[in-house]
């Protein structure tokens, strides 16, 4: 499967505990945008309401040959997982400190959503995991790994 589009500050914010795939309901031209990588997953999350958890704030760019009228782009979209997973999921999402937020759309024969569950991490943890990566990156540059 081609990844289209990725979330990486959501690999910043939070400590990704579990990932899982999910399905994602769109329409024709939703997924043809899809398709061409016009979606940002910036800021979008998933929550749980009447028992099905929604996509919330994901952003798809209009189709550009739709014959018809453009789309809302960032309407909540249901998303397609089997009852064990969602419980697991939701469970997951009203422990406290604890986040379910999409890491990655891929494209395939069906359009996935990649979701994370994430821990927030504190602003200490983000501030050492930037050190790291410029002492790994200054290591390379000087070829002494």
């Amino acid at each position: 499967m081609k990844v289209t589009a990725e979330n990486r500050r959501a690999r910043f914010d939070y400590e990704i505990v579990e990932t899982l795939e999910a399905g994602i309901m769109l329409t024709g031209p939703e997924t043809k945008s899809c398709r061409q990588g016009n979606v940002n997953l910036a800021s979008s999350y998933v929550t749980f309401r009447d028992g099905k958890p929604f996509l919330i704030n994901a952003s798809v760019a209009a189709y550009q040959f739709a014959a018809h009228a453009p789309h809302e782009e960032r309407r909540d979209r249901a998303l397609l997982l089997k009852t064990k997973e969602f419980r697991r999921l939701q469970s997951w999402s009203e422990e406290k400190g604890c986040a379910v937020v999409p890491l990655e759309i891929r494209v395939g024969k069906f359009v996935k959503v990649l979701l994370g569950v994430g821990r927030g991490r504190k602003k200490t943890d983000k501030r050492q995991r930037i050190k790291e990566r410029e002492v790994e990156r200054k290591l390379k540059q000087t070829g002494d790994y």
